[in-house]
């Protein structure tokens, strides 16, 4: 009775230091796996247990990283081959545009007739269509190719706020939009680079001048918050969630290219911050904390 006592004790202590010796090789295959997802590395996942099942764990893991890190590479490489086509591409085609736009600009001096001035005019019009959307693509190109860390300073953002909405002002008014503007006027300073904010901006309120009913509302809290406000009934959640996605655009949107609301979005977040928007009874808002 004591000899069966002892044996299953000693089974029992057998057992609690396996399982001590498991969890720890658990841990350590989790920690390690969390330090190589994080960073670039090829190494993999080592394990001091003599345990099969935890052996069999880890070489699960690191074929499954393997794989992982070769998807990963034929990614950048497509997506850098491809954000290279475009460059090459829209960089071609601005050449003859703009040889295209600067004849057409020598025949309206020449007489014709009323119908083929008409059809000149038609052919102009699409011509530089064409050519604006062309340099959009060039410059969207290179700002996703582009590898260079800006440079910041510390910005008053209401300041930069107030000179790009009186910038968009005639353009505003144009539209029959009379902006409602709520700025606080506790000072906001951030340390981020001033060009792109105002680029942030700029593209917001152009979107806002292509899908807004007929208003806007600009406010800027003391914490940061800019949000940007209109209505926009013609749009829907769906829709709200693809605005970020390059060259989405919606149904109003056609005499776009669908890219700077992405411009607007890797602006913001190289400059530490967050965009996003919500569509809330008939209301496209866009907000950006900094």
């Amino acid at each position: 009775m004591v000899v069966a006592l002892v044996v299953c004790i000693i089974i029992i202590l057998a057992l609690i230091v396996k399982l001590i010796v498991m969890k720890r090789s658990l841990r350590s295959i989790s920690s390690q796996f969390q330090d190589i997802v994080n960073t670039d590395t090829n190494a993999v996942i080592g394990v001091s247990s003599a345990d099969g099942d935890v052996k069999r764990l880890a070489s699960s893991i690191n074929k499954t990283l393997v794989d992982l890190r070769k998807e990963h590479h034929r990614y950048e490489e497509g997506d850098m081959e491809m954000k290279m086509a475009l460059t090459n591409i829209s960089h071609d085609l601005r050449t003859p545009l703009t040889a295209i736009c600067g004849h057409l600009e020598l025949v309206r001096d020449e007489e014709m007739s009323s119908e083929v001035r008409r059809v000149i005019e038609i052919i102009e019009d699409r011509a530089l269509y064409m050519k604006k959307l062309t340099e959009e693509l060039f410059e969207f190109s290179l700002i996703m190719t582009s590898d260079e860390n800006v440079p910041k300073e510390e910005t008053l953002i209401n300041q930069v706020l107030e000179h790009t909405l009186i910038d968009f002002y005639a353009a505003l008014t144009n539209k029959g939009i009379e902006p409602k503007i709520d700025i606080t006027e506790t000072k906001v300073i951030r340390k981020v680079n001033k060009q792109q904010l105002d680029r942030v901006f700029s593209n917001l309120i152009s979107n806002a001048i292509k899908y807004s009913d007929g208003d806007l509302e600009v406010s800027l809290s003391d914490t940061g918050a800019v949000v940007f406000a209109n209505d926009a009934k013609g749009m829907d959640k769906l829709q709200t969630e693809k605005l970020f996605n390059r060259f989405y655009t919606v149904e109003s949107a056609r005499n776009s290219t669908g890219l700077g609301l992405s411009i607007a979005k890797k602006f913001v977040e190289e400059n530490g911050g967050t965009i996003g928007a919500d569509y809330e009874n008939g209301r496209l808002i866009i907000t950006i904390t900094l």
